[in-house]
């Protein structure tokens, strides 16, 4: 099945060759296999792959959200396991999920709840809606109007939902997992910088190898159902309070002065970089630190390295950054000028 190590630095999938072989050397050997949260954390991307095939990328992308308490936007064309990523990453941690399919007719209450009156009791009552849950899949978010869209920006800010004057806090943890169609854009509307800033990582899906959809046309041949995980082999091997544990110990991840200066040099370099139009604010440095020593951790040492910051530098700032026209027209994408600072910004040793 091509699996990947569990501790690979599957975030930096879509850097150079040059980008990746700098990022596959932040692995330390010096890993804590008796560490009970970051055992438990790594079963899941084992457990994750009994359905989803040649996406270990995203997998771990999507772990590092949830330790670092941050929203998702997956990028791909359909058919590439987007939605069962995140139903497979729910089962094997014993999480709550919800799916909304965003149409142009989604109204904000559809997504946060609404009040509903209660004939028998004659009073209007709150009804939750899908929000309310640990993973909300918000399928195909650029579908529906920017009134909608904004009714998320409470909930992924907050954590809270407000209805009729009255804040009802969502449970913990909870995370938005958007996706977007790339190759799409009739009748979409794009997400303002404001909202894509919310997102802490966007993760590309790709289409798989050739080996890899062999692997997924046998799994199918041989009866595999995206829709039942259980015959799939898919069970809980982490809960909440292996995330909770496993949050706790990520926040005491230490990050040399050396290396924040590097996080900021870094992202000033794509506010001056000639083209980028729209640079990344100091909000897209907390993520890359957040994620960076989230990474860290998964990868079993007590400490970020420049190469983490590498590896994770293309999905948390790709999507907080907007090329210039001219850029366009010349063939760049983001990636690849956002792999042009990395190979300048000089590496603290």
């Amino acid at each position: 099945m091509n699996q990947q190590h569990p501790h690979q630095p599957a975030p930096a999938e879509h850097q150079t060759a040059e980008g990746r072989a700098e990022a596959g050397s932040a692995v330390s050997a010096h890993t804590h296999p008796t560490d009970p949260a970051r055992s438990a954390l790594v079963a899941v991307r084992r457990e994750v792959a009994k359905a989803v095939v040649g996406q270990d990328a995203a997998v771990t992308g999507m772990l590092i959200a949830l330790l670092a308490r941050g929203h998702v936007l997956l990028e791909g064309v359909p058919g590439v396991a987007k939605t069962l990523l995140v139903r497979s990453m729910s089962a094997a941690l014993s999480l709550d999920t919800k799916r909304v399919q965003f149409t142009p007719d989604l109204m904000p209450g559809d997504v946060t709840g609404s009040l509903i009156f209660e004939s028998r009791t004659a009073e209007f009552t709150f009804r939750e809606g899908p929000v309310f849950t640990n993973i909300l899949l918000a399928d195909e978010i650029n579908r529906t109007p920017p009134k909608t869209q904004a009714a998320l920006l409470e909930a992924m800010e907050e954590r809270q939902v407000s209805v009729d004057g009255v804040t009802r806090p969502l449970p913990e943890p909870f995370i938005v997992a958007a996706t977007q169609n790339p190759v799409e854009y009739e009748g979409t509307y794009p997400l303002p910088e404001a909202q894509l800033d919310r997102f802490l990582l966007k993760l590309t899906l790709p289409l798989p190898g050739r080996d890899d959809e062999i692997e997924v046309v046998r799994r199918h041949s041989a009866g595999f159902d995206p829709r039942n995980l259980g015959d799939a082999g898919v069970t809980a091997v982490a809960g909440e309070r292996d995330l909770a544990a496993a949050r706790h110990a990520v926040q005491r991840v230490g990050v040399a002065p050396e290396v924040l200066g590097y996080i900021v040099d870094v992202v000033r370099a794509t506010r001056s970089a000639p083209s980028f139009q729209l640079g990344v604010s100091p909000r897209g440095a907390t993520a890359l630190l957040n994620t960076s020593r989230a990474w860290a951790w998964l990868s079993g040492r007590d400490f970020v390295t420049p190469d983490d910051v590498k590896a994770l530098a293309m999905p948390a700032l790709r999507h907080r950054v907007a090329l210039r026209p001219e850029a366009q027209m010349d063939g760049l994408s983001v990636d690849n000028v956002l792999g042009n600072i990395l190979s300048t910004v000089p590496v603290p040793r």
